[in-house]
C-alpha cells in the first residue's frame, strides 16, 4: 500500500518530543533501577536523544526537566543538541521534590513557599529565553489527603495567584502548558485533577496558556478522545503526554495497555485539525523505562504513535460523515475500524526506505553498537537519574 499525498504530507510533518528523563534511572515508589549505560549529565541524555531521531526522523526535540537538566551553559547545551541534528524543546518544571513541598508548592498555605515555587518557574522561563524554548509545562503534585486538611477553594486561589504571576513573566513567543492528574501523589484531591480545571485557569491567564493532556492521568474508563476534540473545538490542547497504564500508575510505552485507544485519539487529532502545522499542538513522550532499555523504549514510543497516526489519516472522512448524516450506526463503525485494522507496518517500512532512514529502527539500533559503547565507556560518575 501507498499512502497518498494528504497522508505523506501529514507523516513528513510529524514531530513527536522525546523527555530527558526517559533516559536516567527511574523505578517504582519502591526502588529505582540503576541501568549500565545511563547519560550521567544532560549533554549524553542529549546524545541518547539524538539517537532515537536519527533511526526514525520523528524526535526532532528532547524536552528538559528542571532542576534535573540544570548546567552552567544552557546556550552550550542547545549547540550540543544542534550538533547532533534535534533541538531543544519544553522546559517542564519541578515543584514536588524539595521537603518544603510537602503540603503543596503554588498551593501552599505558606506565603514563602508558594513564591519559592514561582521563583523556580520563572528560572525555568530564565532558561528558555536561553535556550529558546517555546513552552514552559507545569504539572504540580499540589493536593490533600484528608477531609479539611484545608480549604480546597482557598488553594484554587493561591494556585490562581502563582500561575498569574509566571505567566506575566512569559515572552510573547511563549506558552504556559497545564497539565492535570486526577490522583497521585495526593489521594483525597488533587488542585488540578482534571481538564476542567487546567482549562479554566488557562482561560482566566489569557491566550498563551493551554493545555496539558497525558494520556494516562485519567481514571479507568475516561472517554480521553472526547476531552482531545473538546479542547481541540476550544482552540486549547497545547501539547500531549503519550504514556499508558492498566491500573493506576502510568509512564509505560505509548499504545502499551491499548492501541485502540491511541488510534481513536489521533483519530480526533486528525479530525480536529491537531496536526496542521499552525494548530500549535505539541506531541511529546512522558515516559520512565524501569525494566526496559532506555532508547529502544522511546523508539518503539514514537513508532507506536507514527503507526496508529498513519492508521487514523486511514479513515475514508467523506464515507464516514456521509454514514453519520444517514444515521448508520453500523456502517460509521465499520468504516473506522476498517482503518484500524489496516496493517501499515510494511508501507511505513518502505516511507522510511524511501527517507534514508532504516526501515526496521528497533533492530538498526540493535546493530549499530551504539547501546554497547555507551554501556563500556559511561563508567563511574553519577548517574543523571532520579533518586540514584
Amino acid at each position: 500500500m501507498t499512502f497518498d499525498p494528504e497522508v505523506q504530507t501529514t507523516l513528513e510533518r510529524q514531530s513527536i518530543e522525546v523527555p530527558s528523563w526517559a533516559y536516567g534511572n527511574s523505578g517504582t515508589r519502591f526502588k529505582v533501577f540503576a541501568q549500565p549505560g545511563v547519560p550521567r549529565d544532560p549533554f549524553e541524555k542529549i546524545a541518547d536523544a539524538a539517537q532515537v531521531h536519527a533511526h526514525t526522523g520523528l524526535a526532532p526535540s528532547v524536552a528538559l526537566h528542571i532542576p534535573w537538566d540544570e548546567v552552567d551553559d544552557f546556550a552550550k547545551l542547545a549547540e550540543h543538541a544542534n550538533s547532533l541534528g534535534i533541538e531543544l524543546g519544553t522546559i517542564n518544571s519541578n515543584t514536588f521534590q524539595d521537603d518544603e513541598y510537602r503540603l503543596g508548592s503554588i498551593a501552599n498555605a505558606d506565603p514563602a513557599i508558594r513564591q519559592r515555587a514561582v521563583d523556580h518557574h520563572l528560572r525555568c522561563i530564565d532558561i528558555m529565553d536561553e535556550t529558546g524554548s517555546n513552552d514552559l509545562k507545569i504539572w504540580l503534585a499540589d493536593g490533600t489527603n484528608y477531609p479539611g486538611q484545608d480549604d480546597m477553594r482557598a488553594r484554587q486561589e493561591r494556585v490562581a495567584e502563582g500561575l498569574t504571576e509566571i505567566y506575566n513573566r512569559l515572552g510573547s513567543h511563549q506558552r504556559l502548558v497545564l497539565e492535570y492528574k486526577f490522583f497521585e501523589p495526593a489521594f483525597y484531591h488533587m488542585d488540578i485533577p482534571d481538564w476542567g480545571t487546567s482549562y479554566a485557569h488557562c482561560v482566566a491567564l489569557g491566550d498563551r496558556a493551554a493545555v496539558c493532556l497525558d494520556t494516562g492521568h485519567h481514571a479507568p474508563g475516561t472517554n480521553i478522545e472526547f476531552i482531545v476534540a473538546q479542547l481541540l473545538r476550544l482552540g486549547r490542547l497545547g501539547s500531549f503526554d503519550f504514556n499508558s497504564r492498566f491500573y493506576a500508575d502510568d509512564d509505560l510505552i505509548v499504545g502499551a495497555a491499548d492501541p485502540f485507544q491511541l488510534f481513536r485519539i489521533m483519530h480526533e487529532v486528525n479530525v480536529g485539525g491537531g496536526f496542521a502545522p499552525d494548530a500549535g499542538v505539541v506531541f511529546m513522550l512522558d515516559q520512565c523505562h524501569n525494566v526496559e532499555q532506555k532508547i529502544p523504549g522511546q523508539i518503539r514510543s514514537v513508532l507506536n504513535v507514527q503507526e496508529m497516526t498513519a492508521r487514523a489519516l486511514l479513515v475514508d472522512a467523506d464515507a464516514l460523515a456521509a454514514a453519520q448524516r444517514a444515521g448508520d450506526v453500523l456502517g460509521a463503525n465499520e468504516i473506522l475500524m476498517d482503518a484500524f485494522y489496516t496493517d501499515v507496518r510494511g508501507s511505513l517500512a518502505e516511507w522510511r526506505e524511501e527517507r534514508g532512514l532504516p526501515s526496521d529502527p528497533m533492530s538498526a539500533y540493535e546493530a549499530s553498537g551504539y547501546q554497547s559503547e555507551i554501556e563500556r565507556t559511561r563508567q563511574g560518575g553519577q548517574q543523571a537519574g532520579w533518586g540514584v
